[in-house]
């Protein structure tokens, strides 16, 4: 389905469900002893991600939607990667530098990014004829004038406009003719 509005607010939140749905589903696996953390990431990047960046060549990322992505990321790499035992023998959560230090700084904003550059790269290579290379060099033909728009009435507007002000008129002389017929 064709979205007139490429990566509006209720597509990510829906996307970020379906990679919920995707990480949950599979919560048995990534809670395992039994695999090894390499290959928990690789499920994360073959199962979890790619239900979560589905299309996401045509996403406005904004602020708080990158902060959204991000943290979605960083619920899923701390189940992977687990706690850290402190020196006093306490446990706490990976903090965010320690998350990007193990991954090498490789998270979904940056492939949401690659993504972008790898569509941008396809759709220079398509043919001249293709649609979606036409819509891409395609450029309007008038600009709009800087600034505020001039308030004034146009054409058939006003004309319309001096009509009803003169049925308006006609209307209290004519009210006011039979007010003096009645009299």
């Amino acid at each position: 389905m064709l979205r007139i509005i490429c990566g509006d607010k209720e597509e990510i939140k829906g996307r970020m469900s379906l990679g919920n749905k995707a990480f949950y589903a599979n919560q048995d696996l990534f809670k395992s002893k039994l695999l090894a953390k390499n290959s928990k990431i690789r499920m994360y990047k073959t199962l979890v991600r790619p239900a979560v960046t589905c299309a996401c060549e045509m996403w406005v990322l904004k602020e708080n939607i990158k902060t959204k992505l991000r943290v979605f990321e960083r619920k899923v790499l701390r189940r992977i990667y687990g706690s850290t035992k402190e020196k006093d023998g306490t446990w706490r959560i990976k903090w965010n530098e320690e998350l990007n230090r193990l991954t090498g700084n490789k998270n979904i904003i940056n492939y949401i990014k690659a993504q972008r550059l790898t569509w941008f790269g396809h759709e220079h290579l398509m043919a001249d004829y293709s649609m979606v290379k036409k819509v891409y060099e395609w450029s309007p033909a008038l600009t709009r004038s800087l600034g505020r728009p001039k308030n004034k009435m146009g054409g058939c507007c006003k004309e319309r406009h001096n009509k009803d002000e003169n049925n308006k008129l006609e209307g209290l002389h004519q009210r006011s003719d039979r007010m003096e017929d009645t009299r």
